[in-house]
């Protein structure tokens, strides 16, 4: 396999999981500040400047009015907006058409599919009432393409460039998740005891990675910073932790690099390294620099998403 066309279906499997974190950080931040239980996380200015550090767009300053339909428009469905849901479907499309050959013609039809209907969605019903739907139709057709590449797809090379592109980018989404919830409960503060670890937004952190059923029957008791933190970030058995995916990275990359012993500059081994840090990290010592660990971690994934590229995909 030619390494442009590797590369190609690496990013197909990160653009297909970046639209679909953005689209349910969108939908859980907005509806869930209606039902809030303090001023703060009801306040849409909060939600949409929470809604853009989440993509990367921070606004500091907070004398500036943000507009709301601006603001949605620019995530969701701005062209000339390169981290906007619209342009994260587009380029997952054409890395797809540059693999056509590679790929299932189920997997190719659900994402051409996907892909007209972002871009045939009406910019007006979406900024007025149309926020639900569309990031709905987003999350469930995200899910319609990972049911398609596991499904439709030989589990051989192919399969696993894909989930590992699949799997670096919801680690990397995780963390900024995690980033701007936690930003988010340094200014918006619980209304009992220790007012930031019983913040309402670590619930609302729960519900964007689809973990809040599942950390509740795990711990039996309601989110506080330090279970959820603990549950996203060194859980394996929770599929949207950061060391589920590390886990998952470190078994695909292992198709590729099959060697039992890996050379010390090796992604193979880089991965490994970062692994093995988490797994036998304590919550302890994530709770007592949040800001750090979550730097220390996207640090990290960064520098495993580049060795990885220049190993496996430079050409």
């Amino acid at each position: 396999m030619l390494a442009r066309v590797a590369n190609n279906l690496f990013w197909m499997g990160r653009y297909i999981e970046r639209s679909e974190h953005i689209a349910r950080y969108l939908r859980v931040n907005y509806f869930s500040s209606l039902d809030a239980p303090n001023q703060i996380s009801q306040s849409r200015q909060f939600v949409l400047r929470s809604m853009l550090t989440m993509v990367g767009d921070p606004i500091s300053d907070d004398s500036i009015e943000l507009n709301e339909p601006e603001v949605l428009y620019k995530i969701g469905l701005d062209p000339n907006y390169q981290s906007s849901i619209l342009n994260n479907v587009r380029s997952s499309r054409e890395n797809a058409n540059s693999a056509r050959d590679l790929i299932s013609t189920e997997l190719y039809e659900s994402l051409n599919k996907f892909y007209h209907f972002i871009s045939n969605y009406d910019v007006n019903v979406y900024t007025k009432n149309g926020l639900n739907d569309f990031t709905l139709n987003v999350t469930e057709m995200s899910a319609i393409l990972r049911g398609k590449v596991r499904s439709t797809l030989m589990h051989d090379e192919i399969y696993a460039i894909i989930m590992m592109g699949a799997n670096i980018e919801r680690a990397m989404q995780i963390i900024r998740i995690i980033n701007s919830k936690y930003n988010d409960a340094l200014k918006a503060q619980g209304s009992y005891g220790d007012k930031f670890k019983n913040s309402f937004e670590w619930t609302t952190l729960l519900k964007c990675t689809e973990s809040y059923d599942m950390m509740r029957r795990y711990y039996k008791k309601t989110p506080t910073s330090i279970s959820t933190l603990e549950f996203l970030i060194l859980n394996p058995n929770c599929p949207r932790s950061i060391m589920n995916s590390l886990n998952q990275v470190c078994k695909h990359i292992k198709i590729l690099s099959p060697d039992k012993k890996h050379e010390r500059g090796s992604t193979a081994f880089l991965v490994g390294k970062v692994r093995a840090e988490y797994e036998f990290k304590c919550i302890v010592q994530i709770e007592n620099d949040i800001q750090s660990v979550i730097n220390e971690i996207l640090g990290s994934l960064y520098e495993i998403s580049e060795k990885m590229e220049n190993e496996f995909f430079s050409y």
